[in-house]
């Protein structure tokens, strides 16, 4: 204790660190007192005279993904957390837990969120965490599962009531990041580290929905009336430079009406057609 009064002020970080490992530090400098001395000179008389029974007892293994948290007297043992392969506690004495190190995930329930722009949307995700300091996860919150898991579901909420509905669907990867270091900065003094929140899914009212998919489908009839006049614009020019030609060459009518009769004559054989001249009707289309 002596040490850590004389050291300057630090990060928040380094000051949680502190904290978790002050009782390591009560044991080297104060003891265990003279009660816990006794009892742990009974302990170990008691160890030697079932020693080929309490051995079974006192030695204790975890795997390489775990980590031990002993507690000795319900003081912080000194050294932090044991592990991984074989450790000793006293039986009498010591209480331990093991802690898992790997990473884990879990679903963040559907939340009911309220737009920035009063929109009724249910929203989930998907959380994956580890414990990354053993001591931190035990000693400083009663269960670091439940309480990471709770906060994910209020920060889920606070963070998309922020956001309007085009920002929801269309920046899930910044709300997701946001969301990471957010939680991870929360969750940094209980000894987990959050690697990545991803936005599973985002569902909409079914009025909402309706209202989009008419909003989209009148979007596109609207392009594809616009695509079609440009189309008629362009056919429509296109027709007069060809009757311009047409116009200039007499020759050219009569070739394009030959041209007419074949493709007639080989798509439908069975249609009689009967060739009227049109200078006949000229002289009636002057009077």
């Amino acid at each position: 204790m002596i040490e850590m009064e004389e050291q300057p002020k630090t990060s928040f970080k380094q000051s949680r660190n502190a904290f978790n490992y002050a009782t390591a530090s009560d044991d080297a400098d104060d003891g265990y007192g003279c009660c816990g001395i006794i009892l742990l000179i009974i302990s170990g008389f008691v160890i030697l005279i079932t020693f080929p029974v309490a051995i079974c007892l006192c030695v204790k293994v975890v795997q390489e993904y775990e980590r031990a948290v002993i507690f000795r007297l319900g003081r912080l043992s000194k050294g932090g957390a044991k592990g991984p392969g074989i450790f000793f506690v006293i039986p009498c004495t010591d209480e331990y837990s093991k802690v898992d190190l790997r990473t884990q995930s879990f679903d963040v329930p559907p939340q009911e969120i309220l737009t920035k722009d009063s929109v009724t949307i249910a929203v989930d995700a998907v959380v994956y965490y580890r414990v990354q300091d053993a001591t931190a996860s035990i000693a400083n919150v009663a269960n670091a599962d439940g309480a990471t898991r709770l906060l994910s579901q209020t920060t889920l909420r606070n963070m998309l009531g922020t956001k309007s509905l085009s920002e929801v669907l269309t920046d899930r990867e910044e709300i997701s990041s946001g969301m990471q270091v957010t939680l991870d900065e929360a969750t940094d003094p209980w000894g987990i580290k959050v690697e990545r929140v991803e936005i599973k899914d985002v569902r909409l009212p079914v009025q909402l929905q309706r209202a989009m998919a008419a909003e989209a489908e009148a979007a596109r009839d609207a392009r594809a009336k616009v695509i079609a006049a440009e189309g008629e614009m362009n056919a429509s020019r296109k027709l007069k430079e060809a009757a311009d030609v047409m116009s200039e060459s007499p020759n050219a009518m009569q070739l394009r009406y030959l041209q007419t009769l074949t493709s007639i004559s080989a798509e439908k054989n069975s249609t009689i057609i009967f060739p009227l001249p049109i200078d006949m009707l000229s002289s009636y289309v002057k009077k």
